[in-house]
Formats: structure tokens, C-alpha cells, sequence
């Protein structure tokens, strides 16, 4: 089946168990049609010539491509390209719908502003951008003067590989602030993964393309997983009519999510026990003899028993896994049949090139670093490491360096402050960045210990869980800077607006997608001329550093942004291979598997970069499989079902603390080899209890925005009555959990946590769990217009702080709750 736009809403709207097509309760494009003319911030274009312009979509971090049709310079229409590597011409409904963000006066800010009103009133008035510069750059150098530049601190929400981010981090770091925190995601866990089991900290990246069995941990494939128009083509050819081999889809989650009814297989263990679910797999996959003996003897460290240079003995996975996983005992945990678990697994080993995936929903939240590297352990058992059809080993992306800082005294000093929240320090080593702990530690503390606040890209009061205790940290720090084009929640609590252009006004990087097999860099362009006096962050910050003046000054000394990304992009150049042009007849995952060896399409570095900025992309379909002898940059050089660096840095903890403690810090009840290993260790948040006797857990869609950027008005209109009715949203519970409540359809309830209540109405569905209660996030803003504020409710609102033992990191399942009827 061709994933192409008629057949999207397919997948979209498919119901559970077989059914196929369920239809809108609206007459979709009529409607959209006749709804859209009574918006007043929706002109009738000009009568004038047609053009098309070519970039790249940044709502995500999928990196899409997308063409916009223009009438003059008025912006009409968004397509997805063909003539673009990562979404054959798919793409999703936020993608669509990104001119609904470019023209709504009544959500984004039109120039620079200060605050005139209570703060969170939204009473701004408007100041010109030397005005506001000159405010900000005044409040950091009298931090400078003071002697206290770790006062300064910002909250990121750029990738971390972006350039952005590296202008962010770098502004705080030539001030003197440690404290620059980016925003949690996916790729943090995968990093962290990557970095304890294979050396390197680089993104996981899946040959879905090449894969013939799929084991999806959650992951929403049809709920804008990865790249979404890239993704959705693979769904598209897994299940090619015309296809020799079909591949197998096997989807582990708890609620029948459009992945999950669509999925071949689709297997619902108790949220929270997936990592239990990996280790029984590969129990089975050991004892029958499924795994690939050759590169686990060969290439993996700490599968057997093994003796350590001080002679002591150490428990190796095999021996963990047979003793503590099997079938049985993992039915228990998960609620699982035994039977089920030993097919499942039957079916992941003896596929030609089965891969298994992780990163719940949309893959925009982080999750348990032990779950991750229990499921990247399956990759490893059959011997899928660097192979078509599984997870590929990069190298860093090779852009270049930036120069090198110029450091005052002040700024040395600062920077040898301790960071607010301790990422990287004895307690959470493996960590870059811990925005909780950042917040914590203004909370608890009487006097805010951030005194200026910059936000970038980011919406923490309405993304962040238990979204009450954000606010209330926020609203100590005396001076907060948002640089968000939009009117969020965030930025209505800003003292100082300094509004950033949207993604089709400017020109900015994306590099690699999460996900994405092969590596990849995209480049934004203008596409129509700024709408209102908006100015490129990247510019803002360009500027600001003169103002600030001294080594602040010399640390940016490029003219504008984009001298900044042309920097960068040079190591592009100097890598000796890649391609600037894209034939959709040859797609990149067939290129890579065949062993594409093709020379670049440029000769010079400047034709090179015209052509970035012209097509929007750069890529290398180059790839040496296997090389297992030096890709993996561990310790022991090799895959290590046994990390030796968390082995080091609970050696180093235990010098300061009694090993059980520290053990006890890590959620491991047995020993110091356990949590050196991924295992299942049953999170004090899923205990029984009487009070909440639920457990709440979010979930994503596809045509609802949950991340940053707000939602696309014209995205309400693809919403079921059971999802949003007028501006109530629903909560998914089973029809057991609405009998043992005394709740029927459509009833209102009250859902409450330790961190807050909401009310919603009730849909039952046999496609939740009994026992847990389903929300979906992205609904609940307090900002934004009359199509977005107050429609639903926020997940977020009462979701309480639960954290990963090892990386600190937040993770948004298995909150308790108790449902009170209405």
C-alpha cells in the first residue's frame, strides 16, 4: 500500500481489531472549507504568479521535507517532496497545517515586548529590538559585574546536535554560567544507551526500511514515531502487496493505539514491565539456541561469567537473564502468558533481519535507561548490530568545530560553579542536562539561585509534568527572557519578549533525525519574508553578545547566523563524501545496502552550500557494515551487555557511601553486577494502593501536537467526539475500570493524583487496559486563541515527578489515580 495523502486518514482514524476505516463525524474537507472562512486572520490571497519554494519542516525533530506553494509572496499550501531523502512525499498533519502558525496574529508576538502586567497576564507593550537587547544585555553584564554569571542559566529546546543549541550553550559558557539545561528527550536515553553499550553517544539509528520483523517497545509508528512521512512509507512497504517477503510488525503497549490495531502482533504487558518483557524474550532466544553465537562470542562483552583484574568473579547476562527471566517467571511481572512470550520470541529470532525499536508514542519523551538497554540487548543477542535491517553504528556527524571560546576571569570563575542540576556529577555521571533537578533546587531553595532566565524553543509549564510545581519554580526567578514566537504558557510568564521568526520565515540546521539509518543534515530556508518584526534567535544572539561587549563579544564574532551555520557545514565538505541531490528512484536505504560508493555532486565547498540552501539537505548513503572490530568505543571495545562504565562510577560512588546505599540509589535489590546490566527492578510508583488505586498514562497522536509548537487549528476538525467534544477531552478506560466506578459513556469525572485533579468525560473502549486511565497530550492550553485555550485538559497537570534511578532523567509513566464521578 502506497503511503500517499488519501490514504493517511486511513491510518489515522482505523479502528481496533480488524476494522479498517472508520468514518469522520464530519464531512472533513467541506467543513474545513466553510470553517476557515469565518477566521479573520485568514486573507484571501492576492491574485498572482505561482511559485514553489523547497525546505524543510521543523514542528518535529523528523525533519520532513516540504514544498510551499506561493501566491506572490503569500504562502498557500504544504506538500511533502519526493525530491527529498527522508519523506518520500509523506507527510503529517501538523506539517500541513504549519501556515495556520505563520499567520495567526492572535498566537504569535509581533515584535520584541515587556512586561507591563502581572506576570502570566500576558500585558505586554511593544519595544523595538535595540530597546530590548539593551535590557537583557544590561541585567547579564551587571550579573558579570557582581561576580555571579552562574545567576544567568537558559531552558533549551533545540536539539542537542542543532546548531542552535551550540549558540545557546555557547552564550551561557562565555558569560560564565553553567547552568544551561535543555529540554528531556528520547534521544538522551538513546545516547546514554549508546555510550554505555557501544562507546559511542550518538542517536540509535534503525534500517527500518531493511528490517523483516519489527519489535516495537511502544513506539507509535502510526502516531508520528521518528520522521513521520518517512515512517509512514515504511509502514507502507512492510506491507508492499507486491513485495517478495512481507515483513512482521509486533507491537508491545498497553493501549490499542493505531500502531497497535494495525500492528501484526500486538502484545499488552503491564505498563511499566517492558524491560521485564526484553529479558524473557532473550531467555528464550538463549536457551533455544536463536542467538547469533558468532558475534557474541566474538564481539560482545559480558554475556558469560567473567573474572575482573583484582580476581573477582562477576555474574555475566547469560547467567542473570536463565536464572531471573524465564517465561514463567516473566508472566508474572508483565501478566503475560509464558506461552505468548516463548512465540514472540521464536518469531524475533528467527526473522533475517528482526530488529527491535524503543521510545514510547512519539519518541519525544525520555524513558528507563535499563528498558532501553534491555531492548537494544535483543539487537545485540541475534547478531544485528551494523546490518541492513538493524541498528547502525555512526560516527559523529562531521560538522566542524566552532572556535574556540575566549574566556574571561569572570566567566572561569562562574563556570567552575556546580551545576544546579548536578548532571554530570558523582550522583548522575552518564547525564548531560536534568531539568527537574534544575527546578527542584529553585523550589527548595528561599531565594531563587537563577536570576535571569533565558527559554529557547521550549514550553515547560505545559510539557513538563506536574506542570504546578514548574509554575511555581518559574515564577521565583526574577527575570525571565522568552524567545518563542508564540504566546505560550511559557511566555506569557517572560518579563521580556524577544520573538524568534517560525521555521518557514528563517534559516536553521536539522541534524540527524531520530531514528534515521544514514547521516543526514537539513537546512531551513525563508520561504516568505518575516510577517511581522521577528528576528532569527540565531541573529539575537549574534547581537546580544556585542552588546554584552569583552570576551563575550570575541566568542561571536561571525556577521549573522548564518556565517555561523556555514561554519559548520564546512566539515561537510571536508568529510570527502555525501550528496546535495536526491533521486527518488533510488532510495537511500536501497543505496546504503547496496553498498552505494557514489562520489559527491558538488566540487567546491560554496557549490556544495548554494546547493544546501537551495534543496535543503545533505547526506551520505556510505556506510561500512559490521567493522566490528572498531566501531564499538567501550572499555572493552566491544557491544557490553555489561557495562563497565556504570560498573566504574559505582566503584567511585561506593568510596564516598556504603555500596548499599548507592545500590539503593540505582533501584538494584540484589547486586553491584545487577545494576551494571539492564534488568527489571518494579518501580515504588506501581505499588498497590488504596487511595489511588489506578494508574494514569499519557499518550500521543498524530494530528494533535504535544511538544513545543501549539497545534494547527484546522488539526480539531480531524479529532473523533470521543476525543474532544466542544472543549471537553476524553480519558480511554477499560469497561471493567468503568464498572468497578460506576461509570457509563460520556459520564464527567475527576481524575486525581498526589499532583493535582482534572475533569474530563469517559469513553470506554475495549482498547485500554483495566486498571489504567488513558489521556492524550495536548490538550489543556492556557494560552494561545479562542482554537486552542481551554480545550480539553493537560495530562501534565497531574502527572507526578517519577525518575529514572540511573539517569535522573523524568519519566511519565505509571502515575497513580483514583476516578471521582462527577
Amino acid at each position: 500500500m502506497q503511503m500517499k495523502r488519501r490514504n493517511f486518514i486511513k491510518f489515522l482514524v482505523g479502528g481496533v481489531a480488524g476494522i479498517q476505516l472508520t468514518p469522520l463525524p464530519w464531512k472533513f474537507t467541506d467543513d474545513v472549507a466553510i470553517w476557515t472562512q469565518n477566521w479573520p486572520w485568514v486573507p484571501v490571497p492576492p491574485v498572482g504568479a505561482v511559485t514553489k519554494e523547497k525546505t524543510v519542516c521543523s514542528l518535529c525533530r523528523g525533519a520532513c521535507g516540504i514544498e510551499v506553494r506561493k501566491i506572490d509572496n503569500r504562502a498557500v499550501k504544504i506538500e511533502g517532496r519526493s525530491d527529498y531523502p527522508v519523506n518520500p512525499g509523506g507527510i503529517c498533519p501538523l506539517g500541513m497545517g504549519g501556515l495556520q502558525l505563520l499567520y495567526n496574529e492572535s498566537i504569535r508576538f509581533t515584535s520584541p515586548m515587556k512586561r507591563v502586567g502581572p506576570r502570566g497576564s500576558g500585558v505586554f507593550m511593544d519595544i523595538s529590538w535595540d530597546e530590548a537587547l539593551d535590557i537583557l544585555s544590561g541585567r547579564i553584564s551587571k550579573l558579570r559585574k557582581k561576580g555571579h554569571p552562574e545567576a544567568l542559566a537558559a531552558i533549551d529546546g533545540n536539539p542537542n546536535e542543532s546548531t542552535m543549541a551550540l549558540m545557546v550553550e555557547r552564550l551561557l559558557k562565555a558569560v560564565g554560567s553553567p547552568n544551561y539545561v535543555s529540554m528531556p528527550s528520547v534521544g538522551d536515553t538513546c545516547s546514554m544507551v549508546n555510550y554505555l553499550q557501544q562507546g559511542t553517544g550518538e542517536m540509535m539509528a534503525y534500517d527500518l526500511e531493511n528490517a523483516d520483523c519489527i519489535l516495537s517497545f511502544g513506539s507509535g509508528l502510526l502516531e508520528g514515531w521518528g520522521s513521520p512521512g518517512r515512517v509512514l512509507n515504511a509502514w507502507g512497504l512492510w506491507h508492499d502487496a507486491h513485495a517478495k517477503e512481507k515483513a512482521v510488525i509486533i507491537q508491545v503497549e498497553a493501549r490499542a493505539s493505531n500502531t497497535a490495531s494495525k500492528a501484526d502482533f500486538w502484545i499488552t504487558p503491564k505498563p511499566g514491565t517492558e524491560a521485564a518483557l526484553a529479558l524473557g524474550i532473550a531467555h528464550v532466544l538463549i536457551k533455544d539456541r536463536l542467538c547469533n553465537v558468532s558475534f557474541i562470542e566474538n564481539y560482545c562483552f559480558g554475556y558469560h561469567d567473567w573474572k575482573s583484574l583484582d580476581g573477582q568473579e562477576h555474574k555475566g547476562f547469560k547467567s542473570m537473564v536463565l536464572d531471573e527471566y524465564s517465561p514463567q517467571q516473566v508472566a508474572g511481572i508483565t501478566g503475560l502468558q509464558a506461552d505468548k512470550i516463548k512465540s514472540l520470541a521464536h518469531e524475533f529470532g528467527k526473522a533475517k533481519a528482526p530488529i527491535a525499536i524503543c521510545g514510547k508514542g512519539k519518541g519525544s519523551l525520555n524513558g528507563s535507561l535499563y528498558e532501553f538497554m534491555a531492548i537494544q540487548s535483543l539487537n545485540a543477542l541475534v547478531g544485528n548490530i551494523n546490518k541492513p535491517g538493524g541498528v547502525l553504528v555512526h560516527e559523529a556527524m562531521p560538522l566542524s568545530d566552532l572556535q574556540k571560546l575566549k574566556n574571561d576571569q569572570i566567566s572561569l570563575r562562574g563556570l567552575k560553579k556546580q551545576r544546579l542540576d548536578q548532571a554530570g556529577t558523582s550522583k548522575y555521571p552518564f547525564t548531560n542536562s536534568l531539568i527537574n533537578n534544575f527546578l527542584d533546587a529553585i523550589l527548595k531553595r528561599h531565594q531563587s539561585p537563577v536570576d535571569t532566565l533565558l527559554v529557547f524553543k521550549a514550553n515547560p509549564v505545559f510539557t513538563l509534568p506536574d506542570t504546578t510545581a514548574c509554575y511555581k519554580a518559574l515564577k521565583k526567578i526574577p527575570f525571565i527572557v522568552s524567545f518563542s514566537p508564540f504566546k505560550d504558557e511559557t511566555a506569557l510568564m517572560a518579563d521580556l519578549i524577544l520573538p524568534d521568526h517560525t521555521y518557514l520565515e528563517k534559516m536553521d540546521d536539522l541534524v540527524c533525525p531520530p531514528g534515521l539509518q544514514y547521516p543526514f543534515y537539513g537546512l531551513t530556508k525563508s520561504v516568505v519574508d518575516p510577517v511581522y518584526n521577528t528576528e532569527n534567535t540565531g541573529d539575537a544572539i549574534i547581537r546580544l553578545a556585542k552588546k554584552i561587549g569583552g570576551s563575550v563579544a570575541e566568542s561571536f564574532q561571525w556577521p549573522e547566523y548564518e556565517d555561523v551555520l556555514k561554519t559548520r557545514a564546512s566539515g561537510l565538505y571536508s568529510n570527502g563524501k555525501g550528496l546535495v541531490g536526491y533521486d527518488a528512484s533510488h532510495p537511500v536505504w536501497k543505496m546504503q545496502k547496496a553498498g552505494n560508493r557514489a562520489a559527491p555532486d558538488y566540487s567546491t565547498f560554496e557549490e556544495m552550500w548554494e546547493a544546501i540552501k537551495t534543496g535543503g539537505f545533505w547526506f551520505t548513503a556510505k556506510h561500512n557494515y559490521q567493522n566490528y572490530s572498531s566501531i564499538f568505543k567501550t572499555p572493552s571495545k566491544k557491544f557490553e551487555f555489561f557495562s563497565l562504565r556504570i560498573k566504574s562510577a559505582i566503584d567511585i560512588a561506593a568510596k564516598q557511601k556504603p555500596l548499599k546505599k548507592v545500590l539503593k540509589d540505582l533501584g538494584v535489590a540484589k547486586n553491584a553486577d545487577e545494576a551494571c546490566m539492564p534488568h527489571y527492578s518494579k518501580d515504588e510508583s506501581s505499588q498497590d494502593s488504596t487511595e489511588y488505586p489506578l494508574f494514569m498514562m499519557p499518550y500521543e497522536m498524530i494530528n494533535l501536537a504535544s511538544e513545543w509548537a501549539p497545534n494547527p487549528p484546522f488539526s480539531n476538525k480531524t479529532l473523533l467526539d470521543n476525543q474532544l467534544r466542544n472543549d471537553e477531552s476524553f480519558t480511554d478506560i477499560n469497561p471493567q475500570t468503568a464498572k468497578a466506578n460506576d461509570l457509563k459513556q460520556g459520564d464527567r469525572v475527576i481524575i486525581k493524583s498526589l499532583a493535582g485533579r482534572i475533569k474530563v468525560r469517559v469513553n470506554i473502549t475495549e482498547g485500554a487496559m483495566p486498571g489504567i486511565v488513558y489521556l492524550p497530550l495536548g490538550f489543556g492550553h492556557t494560552a494561545y486563541d479562542e482554537f486552542l485555550k481551554g480545550k480539553g485538559v493537560n495530562p501534565n497537570d497531574i502527572i507526578t515527578t517519577n525518575r529514572d534511578p540511573v539517569s535522573g532523567q523524568i519519566v511519565w509513566w505509571n502515575t497513580a489515580v483514583k476516578l471521582i464521578k462527577v
